[in-house]
């Protein structure tokens, strides 16, 4: 597994992670001891980074990974996030709410300080008030967090993030399907030294290339429940794009796949081509998926004549079908 600096932390984390929202079941139901062989599988394959919520799950998520650090003596760093629950957003937002929840999440995950916290999606009004970012930097002073850093859903959320010096990381949706990044956002990460967590990595999927316009989801799947936004930012879910239609670009892009890599592969390498990029964490909900995503890593960059391609079938196929706040 190849590193990354990761910000200005002068500490590296491997440049794929691991995602694990699925372990709140929001993409079907999951066992509790397949959720353990995957954070095992990873960590076989050198993943040393971990991305969670308290709102996975109504803190499942966070309760098994703390499991399995109690029984791993492996160095995993693990993010987590604040601020999405339904008793807080949208406008439940308090520095007394803040320390509960960090509180919260220090007691499931069973460590004394959290890496990394992460606003997570918050309206864009509070991260232009700053207030709570000044919650978040008492709570470092406190030791109840080493780091903070942002989830955002736009590219103007994540530049308002980006004038607080003391921010440590950017998590963004970031694949082939949502570009724009390449250009509006990550250069300026870049510059200030903020460290970048792409989520979404394979579009909900659509990127593995295994979905048919027949493909049906678990009704407890955010990828049946929010395909339009229903109950969330409709770009969490397919990146934004219409199921049908991604669908329909994904056959489009099978002819771009180079010789001997998965859609998946490719999906992956492209992210990891953009040196802002820090770490990129997909999601997996069998050991196998795991160990095939951390393998990744390893690969050759992708041609830039490729990447100069994809560019192209963005701009031309992609970009006017996604929905939601980019």
């Amino acid at each position: 597994m190849k590193t990354r600096e990761f910000g200005r932390s002068g500490t590296r984390v491997g440049d794929i992670g691991l995602g694990c929202w699925q372990f709140g079941g929001d993409f079907g139901p999951i066992e509790d001891a397949t959720a353990m062989s995957v954070m095992a599988a990873a960590v076989d394959q050198g993943v040393t980074f971990f991305d969670t919520a308290d709102v996975y799950g109504a803190g499942r998520s966070e309760s098994l990974i703390g499991r399995f650090l109690k029984a791993s003596d492996a160095e995993i760093r693990v993010a987590t996030k604040f601020g999405h629950a339904a008793d807080v957003f949208p406008d439940g937002y308090s520095r007394e709410v803040l320390q509960q929840g960090l509180h919260a999440s220090l007691q499931r995950l069973g460590v004394d300080t959290l890496d990394l916290v992460q606003l997570h999606c918050v309206p864009a009004a509070l991260l232009r008030d700053g207030e709570i970012f000044e919650w978040l930097r008492e709570a470092r002073d406190e030791g109840l967090i080493r780091h903070f850093g942002a989830s955002v859903e736009t590219v103007a959320e994540a530049r308002i993030c980006l004038q607080h010096d003391d921010l440590f990381s950017l998590q963004v949706i970031f694949n082939i399907f949502r570009q724009k990044l390449v250009t509006d956002l990550l250069p300026l990460a870049q510059q200030k030294g903020v460290g970048i967590i792409v989520r979404l990595p394979v579009a909900s999927g659509l990127l593995t290339g295994k979905f048919t316009q027949q493909t049906t989801f678990d009704p407890s799947d955010h990828r049946h429940y929010n395909r339009d936004g229903q109950q969330f930012n409709v770009g969490e879910t397919f990146a934004g794009l219409p199921f049908e239609k991604g669908v329909e670009l994904v056959e489009l892009l099978r002819d771009f796949v180079p010789e001997g890599l998965s859609m998946q592969q490719m999906a992956l390498r492209w992210i990891l081509d953009h040196d802002a990029v820090t770490t990129v964490i997909p999601g997996a909900s069998t050991a196998a998926q795991a160990e095939a995503n951390a393998r990744v890593s390893d690969l050759e960059p992708l041609p830039a004549s490729l990447h100069r391609q994809l560019t192209e079938f963005y701009t031309a196929h992609v970009y006017r079908y996604i929905r939601g706040p980019y």
